[in-house]
């Protein structure tokens, strides 16, 4: 296996990882950019992942979805959520936390990229050229309101993660 798509997620990983700590290398000055373009990137990683490989990895799966895609999903909620919320450092170390635990069921060895790229190892220079073109995802202005936080509470719920015990910021 040539893992080129394992590579591609990964390093995307590494550069939202960076982005994230860049925006927080100063706890009494976010960098708002910098934060921006994180939340960007993340919520394009997680469309490239959801509308590109999952699709073409169930399909190369007859139809069926892989074993640990519906938590991934889940997991993708959470964070979409999450991104609604303005930064802080108390939000930070949430999106931290459920990232750690995501992108280790993604990267680790037999997890979900490489099972994604055994799948579609016959596709995967068709493949990046179409993650390669995938637009930036335009994102609104973060949203303080309770509706925005008890949302991100019910969608980390969903995935298993409890926002208050995590530390969330509150309403």
């Amino acid at each position: 296996m040539n893992r080129r798509l394992h590579a591609f997620f990964t390093n995307d990983h590494r550069r939202l990882e960076a982005l994230l700590e860049q925006a927080f290398a100063d706890p009494g000055a976010i960098d708002h950019e910098a934060y921006g373009q994180f939340r960007a990137g993340l919520l394009r990683h997680i469309g490239m992942e959801e509308k590109i490989l999952f699709v073409a990895a169930q399909e190369a799966n007859a139809g069926a979805p892989l074993p640990v895609q519906a938590k991934l999903r889940l997991d993708h909620g959470a964070l979409t959520s999450l991104m609604v919320i303005p930064p802080s450092v108390a939000l930070t170390r949430v999106i931290r936390h459920v990232l750690d635990l995501h992108d280790d069921i993604e990267e680790k060895p037999g997890g979900m990229y490489d099972a994604c790229e055994q799948l579609t190892e016959h596709r995967t220079d068709v493949l990046l050229e179409r993650l390669a073109h995938v637009p930036e995802t335009p994102v609104h202005p973060p949203n303080p309101s309770h509706k925005a936080i008890g949302a991100a509470r019910r969608a980390m719920a969903r995935a298993g993660f409890d926002y208050d015990l995590l530390g969330g910021p509150g309403e």
